[in-house]
């Protein structure tokens, strides 16, 4: 698949300009809810399932499906809630398209609104994203003020507002039944599914929760059709992604790519290989929840089919690479810990596991591990995974597996010479370690 195709959603990088209502208008901004005031909630939803757009914040949903699931005769008001909560470890490309184009986020979730019959909207972004919080309102107040916000939307009989939320820092928040609480001002843990947000979310309402990335594909969809969009992409991963690269690389960033481009090409054509001209040792499809995949790896193509046949996921395209001088042991210590420290402690499995795995990484890493040490990382990784209420433990098995799954042999390695064999450190001494210190 050739990286040549025409950019979409950074189609106007090169124009600063795009950031104000003004701009962005002149670049052919709104055009497409506009269209979606004059069309039904049916034809929206129906040239969106059409085009085979994938959800992009990590589980690849068919949006337009997802919004079909919204029931329209329950007396409640619906809702659409945007997850701007961009926390996995690795990402930050919904941050600089917001940075740079925050008006094609509005006029996505506006046109969802439309679909679903929605009448408020909610932006939820992370708390840490001060600055792009900043923009966001500052599109918000422009939309408004000029017409494109309110009651009575250009004329029509259509009114929306939205509502920037900011939350609070926490990553459990990412998931949308954790934000949805949040939102409620309740304490940000997820909720037991059945009934899912499409017909019990947002204050026990019909509630679409979409991605920023998704939601920025809608209005070219609308503006230029199914076709248009399913040109690029693969038959079942259509159109293009963002893809944040980031580790031993040259050229780290966010480049937007077809879906079913080979992993190589975004590696060593856009990011520039890998780092001082090393090997690549493993790198994460789609940010640290994801499955590591290994060298043998390279030639996989992006798209949600391909990498799930390898055995991960696409998740949020953030990619992190690593070469011949990371250690594994030490990646996944530093990776679980993090998913120990953002637990919300719902769940036994998640809360325990986590802790509990983090503890014997950094025995093993520090050159203290156990002849049974690789095998109890097993029982966690297994006994973790799917056994919580939502997919944070899923993140703490999937280092866990993944990493025993490609690098086995560097975990024996730790344990038998009671050192770090990739960094040289540790004492050496695995006979004289007792409960993770020296005898």
């Amino acid at each position: 698949m050739s990286l040549e195709a025409e950019p979409r959603l950074t189609r106007n990088w090169d124009d600063p300009g795009v950031v104000s209502l003004d701009g962005y208008v002149a670049a052919g901004g709104y055009r497409g809810f506009r269209a979606a005031l004059e069309s039904s909630s049916a034809d929206l939803i129906q040239v969106v399932k059409d085009s085979g757009l994938r959800g992009r914040g990590g589980a690849g949903f068919p949006t337009g499906m997802k919004w079909s699931f919204v029931p329209q005769d329950t007396g409640k008001p619906t809702y659409v809630t945007v997850n701007f909560d961009e926390s996995e470890p690795g990402t930050c490309n919904n941050r600089e398209l917001v940075e740079r184009e925050p008006h094609r986020l509005l006029e996505g979730s506006a046109i969802a609104a439309r679909a679903i019959g929605c009448h408020t909207c909610f932006i939820y972004v992370r708390g840490e994203y001060l600055w792009q919080g900043i923009v966001m309102q500052r599109a918000i107040d422009e939309a408004y003020a000029a017409g494109y916000l309110g009651a009575g939307i250009l004329g029509s009989d259509y009114d929306l507002d939205v509502v920037l939320h900011r939350g609070a820092g926490a990553y459990i928040c990412g998931e949308e039944t954790a934000l949805l609480n949040s939102l409620e001002g309740l304490r940000g843990q997820p909720r037991l599914r059945p009934p899912f947000p499409a017909v019990e979310g947002l204050y026990a309402s019909p509630t679409v929760i979409n991605n920023v990335e998704t939601l920025m594909n809608v209005p070219d969809i609308v503006v230029n059709g199914a076709d248009w969009f399913r040109a690029v992409g693969t038959d079942k991963s259509p159109g293009t992604k963002m893809f944040t690269i980031s580790g031993k690389v040259e050229r780290p960033g966010n480049y937007e790519i077809p879906l079913g481009t080979p992993f190589r090409a975004l590696l060593e054509e856009l990011g520039g290989g890998v780092l001082d001209g090393h090997r690549l040792k493993a790198f994460t499809p789609g940010g640290s929840s994801t499955p590591m995949l290994a060298a043998d790896h390279i030639d996989v193509p992006l798209d949600y089919e391909s990498i799930a046949a390898a055995g991960s996921m696409l998740g949020t395209g953030a990619v992190m690479v690593m070469d011949e001088t990371d250690c594994v042991v030490e990646a996944s210590e530093r990776m679980v810990r993090f998913y120990a420290h953002e637990s919300c402690g719902k769940c036994t499995p998640c809360r325990e596991g986590s802790w509990w795995a983090t503890r014997v990484l950094e025995r093993i890493e520090g050159g203290y591990g156990r002849d049974g040490d690789v095998g109890l990382m097993r029982d966690i990784g297994t006994n973790s995974l799917f056994r919580a209420f939502c997919a944070l433990a899923d993140g703490t098995a999937s280092v866990i597996n993944s990493g025993l799954q490609h690098f086995a042999d560097e975990f024996e390695a730790h344990v038998r010479e009671g050192r770090c064999p990739i960094k040289g450190t540790g004492p050496g001494h695995p006979a004289d370690a007792v409960d993770g210190v020296a005898s």
